[in-house]
């Protein structure tokens, strides 16, 4: 009988050893390389490979309205007639020769509706380019708080550890003074454990966040610290009187793109001119003379319908997306707006919150060692710190996303001025 019952005692004496010399879980980690400032990285947005992308759009655009300034080629026909007969023209001995030069004349403005078609897909282009260079920005801020959160979220969790050990070796000396139940004993051994894996958890999320944030921003070596924070950056006002956004010039753009290949397909549907000039020569005689002429296309069954329809048809679309993005910004500038307020004030009041958690447990544990309270009250003071901490980091990346959603509308980098 009396062995049945030393076993026990004896296995929770073990665990109450075990938690009274355990030293804190706080592993020592080598250096790692600290990522550059958020704003050196904004600095090489050029070189980043989406950048370098809508760059050699825009490019393309432009070298396509050069293209469209180009003149028609002319031909040159050459021409023996009355050769290879009978009589007199056998053979090629009595043969005139014609040389002749075709020029395509765009007499219908084809020419010119086919310039201002591709300058004005060429303004498109150069839109495109900044926009894609904001959102590479977005993308850029987004993943470096991501990875500062994550950090700090690790850090919380292994100062967590700590907290959690430190109260379960109180518990341990409680228990061994006969001040506590052993199940109080193996409940804090519980507690330390769960506690490590969550350290182990955060620590392979800030892992994951550092390895995007590196391969995001194109780093050379992949980066394990943040050196100036992101989150604890305020944002600034929003802009005031500015301008439409990128998204609607974009739009607007793409709806006058639309409508000046309107206006090619319609001057496709008009006649091609082509002028020559030539010189014949006649063998028999030994005289030269000049040829002239014009060609005209009869536009009698291929009059390019389809290709109207399709363009008017596009140029519909374009104006839908406009209206559609008009009102779409103008409802997620306000929603930014809001939220960006919002997200300040929650900012502050998570602050206020982790110091009074703090004052909390600070004088939890000074009530739990002098026995004025239970160790049920000193870990719901401890889970309350911990929970508000981690409010306060969920409060600054809420933030940080309130400003890349209203960077994004003004055209601008995050935490940037505007344009």
């Amino acid at each position: 009988m009396l062995t049945h019952l030393v076993r026990p005692l004896m296995a929770v004496g073990v665990a109450v050893a075990a938690l009274t010399f355990t030293p804190p879980s706080m592993a020592i980690e080598p250096v790692a390389d600290t990522a550059p400032p958020y704003e050196d990285l904004i600095a090489r947005l050029d070189a980043l490979p989406s950048s370098l992308e809508a760059v050699a759009r825009y490019d393309a655009a432009v070298a396509r309205a050069e293209q469209a300034r180009a003149l028609p080629n002319p031909s040159i026909a050459y021409d023996r007639e009355d050769v290879y007969g009978t009589g007199p023209y056998n053979g090629v001995g009595n043969a005139e020769t014609t040389l002749t030069i075709n020029q395509p004349l765009e007499l219908f403005g084809q020419r010119s509706a086919r310039i201002q078609a591709a300058r004005s897909d060429a303004n498109t282009a150069g839109l495109r380019r900044e926009q894609a260079r904001w959102q590479v920005a977005a993308q850029l801020a987004l993943a470096y708080a991501e990875a500062e959160a994550a950090a700090r979220r690790h850090d919380l969790a292994a100062e967590a550890l700590s907290l959690t050990e430190q109260d379960a070796r109180g518990v341990a000396a409680m228990v061994e003074q006969g001040r506590e139940a052993t199940l109080r004993g193996i409940q804090a051994q519980s507690e330390v454990e769960s506690a490590k894996a969550a350290r182990d958890e955060a620590s392979a999320l800030r892992d994951g966040a550092f390895a995007r944030l590196s391969a995001i921003a194109m780093l050379e070596r992949p980066v394990q610290a943040i050196g100036a924070s992101l989150l604890d950056r305020a944002p600034g006002q929003p802009a005031a009187g500015q301008d439409d956004p990128l998204a609607v010039q974009v739009a607007e753009a793409e709806l006058d793109t639309a409508s000046r290949l309107v206006t090619v397909e319609q001057r496709r549907a008009r006649p091609d001119v082509t002028a020559a000039v030539g010189m014949r020569r006649y063998r028999e005689t030994d005289d030269e003379a000049f040829t002239v002429g014009i060609e005209l296309t009869v536009p009698l069954f291929a009059r390019n319908r389809g290709g109207i329809r399709a363009a008017y048809a596009e140029q519909r679309a374009a104006e839908a997306r406009l209206i559609a993005q008009k009102q779409a910004v103008q409802a997620e500038r306000s929603a930014a707006t809001a939220t960006l307020a919002a997200s300040n004030a929650r900012a502050r009041a998570a602050d206020s919150g982790v110091a009074a958690a703090e004052e909390a447990y600070r004088l939890s544990r000074i009530g739990f060692e002098a026995g004025r309270i239970s160790q049920l009250e000193l870990r719901s003071t401890r889970t309350a710190l911990i929970a508000s901490r981690n409010a306060a980091v969920d409060a600054r990346i809420a933030r940080v996303l309130a400003e890349i959603d209203l960077a994004r509308l003004e055209g601008r980098a995050p935490f940037g001025e505007s344009k």
